[in-house]
């Protein structure tokens, strides 16, 4: 009776200090994934571009088509391999004739991008649908014009089938609406983790060791800038406190402001080397390194494998993809090009 007592205790104790740490990081900004359908469909969903099924499957098979770069070689997943992390793995972005980025720029990740409040490195565009425009017009990416892009879309008479079937007989195929069907297909790249479980009420969802974690996070100030439901994707002051070991790597100041886009936390053991170029592959020494140079703290290596251990619980589940069967080049289909 008295062990049961005590064992009753402990519980009660345990889970306590659980909503407490939920209610904690709720408080501190941090927000779940909505464990309702219904709510999440009204958090990823553009008024202006409703998701439909036709819409998606669309947008996935213009995710995948390397036909759409000047080269005919280079698709989104080129930069935004799904199969992984939504990246590339590499410290800089590989593109049009084997072009490294400029700027020394490491690709961020798609998944979750649809709770970014900004959109590239400097934040240039706030939605999607502006910013899948970007990489494909860019010249050390994809390099098309968006002429190239509608040619190379209108001349397969599956993909016009498809747009009349996602927008109706009367669609007119432009390189804006290519864009914006590849945009409805990222805004359902949503991954939920053990996190959004705990968040939402499940307070076994993560370990102990996580959990400790998680208040080590917020004890240590990372919720400063990694807040939201993408813990990250607003734009912040970068080299706060302190300058980013690697500053010189290419020459990326941020905006005309010298604000920097923060990386979501989500997935973040699947997306390494880290920062905006790429210099650093170990998370521990990542974590380090931000809570020099934007909290002046001294992160200790205990507490920084404690906040990598929550991070852990930031590997989100991620939906079945399977890769399309693309429609068949044409006589008319633009001819690659890798000059």
């Amino acid at each position: 009776m008295y062990t049961k007592t005590l064992l009753t205790l402990a519980f009660t104790a345990s889970s306590l200090l659980a909503s407490n740490l939920a209610n904690d990081a709720k408080n501190a900004g941090l927000k779940p994934i909505p464990k309702s359908k219904a709510e999440l469909s009204k958090l990823i969903d553009n008024p202006k571009n409703p998701i439909t099924n036709a819409k998606v499957e669309l947008g996935k098979k213009l995710y995948f088509d390397p036909r759409l770069s000047k080269s005919g070689f280079i698709s989104c997943n080129s930069c935004h391999n799904l199969s992984e992390g939504g990246d590339d793995g590499i410290s800089a972005a590989i593109g049009h004739k084997w072009t490294a980025n400029p700027h020394h720029l490491n690709s961020p990740t798609v998944f979750n991008a649809v709770f970014f409040s900004s959109q590239f490195w400097d934040g240039r565009d706030p939605h999607l649908e502006a910013q899948a425009q970007g990489p494909i017009q860019a010249a050390p990416e994809m390099a098309a014009t968006p002429e190239h892009v509608v040619a190379t879309v209108t001349s397969m008479p599956e993909y016009v089938a498809e747009f009349e079937k996602a927008y109706g007989k009367d669609v007119k195929i432009t390189f804006e609406k290519v864009a914006d069907t590849i945009a409805t297909f990222e805004r359902t790249l949503v991954t939920p983790s053990a996190y959004d479980n705990f968040l939402n009420g499940k307070e076994k969802a993560l370990t102990n060791a996580q959990k400790d974690g998680l208040k080590t996070f917020i004890d240590k100030g990372c919720v400063t800038c990694h807040n939201g439901i993408a813990l990250g994707g607003e734009m912040n002051a970068f080299n706060v406190t302190g300058t980013y070991k690697f500053q010189d790597v290419g020459d990326f100041k941020g905006d005309k402001n010298g604000m920097v886009k923060v990386p979501t936390l989500r997935n973040i053991t699947q997306t390494a080397p880290y920062f905006h170029n790429g210099q650093i592959w170990d998370l521990k020494e990542a974590i380090v390194e931000m809570g020099r140079i934007q909290l002046g703290a001294t992160i200790s290596d205990k507490e920084a494998a404690s906040i990598e251990e929550f991070l852990k619980a930031l590997e989100g589940k991620k939906a079945p993809i399977t890769i399309p069967q693309l429609p068949a080049s044409t006589s008319k289909t633009p001819k690659p090009d890798i000059k």
